[in-house]
């Protein structure tokens, strides 16, 4: 499972041949969540609310990079790092 970007203790990577829709996950201590690339909804799993303003501001800025790695992923095996919210 590549890890895509890490920050403020919160990490975030994607499984190698996902189903759709396109998604993210997030691990923060002991919480874990799948999040929708698109909409920033949470598909399953929880995370406590301040941690999830905070991905959802982080994604916000990086939605291309997350549907490209989504796409390069499951056609070819490859991603790139994304840089950390600032």
């Amino acid at each position: 499972m590549p890890e895509i970007s890490r920050f403020l203790g919160i990490v975030i990577y994607m499984y190698f041949n996902e189903h759709n829709p396109p998604h993210f996950h997030v691990q923060y201590n002991e919480y874990k969540a799948s999040i929708f690339i698109e909409s920033l909804g949470i598909l399953e799993g929880k995370l406590p609310g301040r941690i999830y303003s905070i991905v959802a501001e982080w994604a916000m800025e990086h939605t291309n990079e997350l549907l490209d790695n989504w796409n390069e992923l499951k056609e070819t095996g490859r991603f790139h790092k994304i840089k950390p919210l600032v």
